[in-house]
């Protein structure tokens, strides 16, 4: 693999993340569970996401839309017809993205590796009355969610990097 083929795997990347997490946006929106139990959420939020709450509903419809737009942006930094769309603009979603996914796994948004590991391990003890599913969705971030949005954001900034040492149409 050349060197140029490695620098776009970030793109293609961030790209696949991107389609893999609107396709779960969208089966949850028309109504299907696809690991929605396992969303890191409050107990009073997780009982109204569960419950279909409209508002849940339409922020999967919006979430899955927000993917589409995410995989024609990661696309326009590798392909040619991306070259319409302004560089600076295509760097400054790149990068946020990136390190804003980033945070969020390693638990700078309020979940993530270490707060995960924080309370798994008790230093960080869970609420008494919701100890058994603050554990069990601790651990679904811990191996699922983090790593994806680690994975996620690495694409965003690797796709930005490339973006930003490529020359200029």
């Amino acid at each position: 693999m050349s060197r140029a083929d490695r620098a776009r795997v970030g793109a293609y990347g961030a790209a696949a993340c991107a389609a893999a997490y609107g396709s779960m946006k969208l089966a949850q929106a028309l109504g299907a569970n696809a690991l929605a139990d396992k969303d890191p959420l409050p107990p009073e939020l997780r009982e109204l996401l569960l419950a279909r709450d409209p508002l849940f509903v339409a922020s999967h419809w919006l979430l899955a839309g927000a993917a589409v737009v995410g995989v024609i942006v990661a696309l326009a930094t590798v392909r040619p017809w991306g070259a319409a769309v302004p560089r600076r603009l295509l760097l400054t979603i790149a990068w946020t993205l990136g390190v804003f996914m980033i945070a969020r796994s390693i638990g700078m948004v309020g979940f993530g590796f270490v707060g995960d590991a924080l309370l798994l391990s008790g230093v960080r003890p869970p609420p008494a009355e919701h100890a058994a599913l603050a554990r069990d969705l601790a651990r679904w971030d811990l191996l699922l969610w983090s790593p994806f949005f680690l994975l996620w954001g690495a694409c965003w900034t690797m796709a930005g990097w490339r973006l930003g040492r490529r020359a200029p149409s």
